[in-house]
């Protein structure tokens, strides 16, 4: 039962915390998002977001109760492992190692939606909001390594690296 039970949990606290993460970037990066994804972000996450940011002001022009609120629901969604015994101290870990991978998958499905719109529909509504996500991943990438016959590698490297990060993260946490 408790498989289940986690695995509800986690579907549930993985797309409020994608949410989350999603408001936090586009705060990052300065990008304003079509009002159909601006519409389905905020009404999802204000809920969370509004009271942290009593607590939790914005600072440096961040939203930091968003990434706090990313925190507290992979938190939330860890303290299961509560009833199988791990120690709290266990799940804080755990839950901070989550929300590493949750950042880090959540760039690489970004930069597979962008390159999805290069290959499909490079001029759809959606692609300048995804493309402008992404260039603060690719333009250090993009000063260094050239088109290679019109063919640009930066996202593939980008993946890479995002993969060599998990090893490193999985290495440290040990799991």
């Amino acid at each position: 039962m408790l498989p289940i039970l986690k695995l509800i949990v986690d579907t549930v606290a993985g797309v409020l915390g994608g949410v989350l993460l999603l408001r936090f970037w586009m705060q990052v990066t300065r990008v304003r998002p079509p009002a159909s994804v601006a519409q389905f972000t905020f009404t999802l996450s204000d809920w969370l977001v509004r009271p942290l940011r009593r607590i939790v002001p914005g600072m440096g022009g961040y939203d930091w109760a968003s990434l706090l609120g990313a925190f507290l629901v992979v938190l939330a969604a860890s303290s299961i492992l509560l009833l199988a015994g791990t120690s709290g101290q266990a799940v804080v870990l755990i839950a901070l190692f989550r929300l590493l991978d949750w950042i880090l998958y959540g760039f690489m499905g970004l930069l597979i939606i962008e390159v999805i719109f290069s290959w499909i529909n490079p001029h759809a509504p959606l692609a300048p909001f995804v493309h402008a996500l992404n260039d603060p991943l690719l333009r250090p990438l993009r000063r260094v390594i050239p088109p290679v016959g019109g063919l640009d590698l930066t996202v593939l490297v980008a993946l890479i690296l995002i993969q060599i990060v998990q090893y490193l993260l999985r290495q440290v946490f040990y799991i």
